[in-house]
């Protein structure tokens, strides 16, 4: 029933879906922390760079970004991301478009966690000294990503599926496997419902882990 599967890497396809996931995850974690930071800070410059940023490229589709990634910085501007490699290559401006769109994401995830955090407590800890930075990060953060801990699994979940997305620049991710295999294979059906339980096996257990994880973290207040 399965001998369509045959000659097709199908765990490999999968496996840099996961690859794609984790690398972009960790990036956007990153960025989208800084810019939430930003988006609170005291400073209207940066507050005005975090606002234009996440509010621009949400309203701007993924596929966009992905082929700008690609067109744009290693066409025209020759942007080589460190290799000589084409699929290399691919693969880490195809990161770099899911890093730049999901930061937006974390971002609002992470701010509306700090909104969370009573101001009093911001208050008393400047009021013992500390900076703004320290405060942020050693007080109002901690607590913050204990409280979104949920919605930023459903950003996880989201950047797992748009990992599809790479495909338009030739990464040989899991979309793009199924795509090959539909054109030159006569299952579409069966090849459609192996590749859809392939990322529910991705997704499902992560939003489950997190979700039990949110509940056992959340702050009481």
């Amino acid at each position: 029933m399965f001998d369509f599967l045959q000659g097709y890497d199908v765990l490999g396809a999968f496996w840099t879906t996961v690859e794609l996931t984790v690398l972009s995850a960790v990036g956007s974690l990153v960025w989208g922390t800084v810019l939430a930071a930003m988006r609170v800070s005291p400073v209207p410059l940066l507050r005005g760079f975090g606002t234009v940023y996440v509010n621009v490229v949400r309203n701007i589709p993924l596929t966009v970004i992905i082929l700008f990634s690609s067109l744009g910085l290693a066409d025209i501007f020759g942007a080589t991301m460190g290799t000589d490699d084409f699929k290399v290559q691919g693969f880490r401006l195809a990161v770099l478009g899911l890093v730049a769109y999901t930061a937006a994401f974390v971002c609002e995830a992470v701010r509306s966690g700090i909104n969370t955090v009573p101001l009093g407590q911001a208050e008393a800890a400047r009021a013992i000294g500390l900076s703004f930075s320290q405060t942020l990060t050693l007080v109002v953060l901690p607590q913050a990503f204990r409280s979104v801990i949920g919605p930023l699994a459903n950003v996880l979940i989201a950047l797992t599926k748009n990992t599809t997305v790479a495909a338009a620049i030739g990464v040989a991710e899991a979309a793009y496997l199924m795509k090959t295999m539909i054109e030159n294979e006569a299952q579409t059906l069966l090849i459609g419902a192996v590749f859809a339980f392939g990322f529910v096996v991705l997704t499902l257990p992560t939003g489950l882990l997190l979700g039990r994880l949110g509940k056992r973290l959340a702050v009481k207040r």
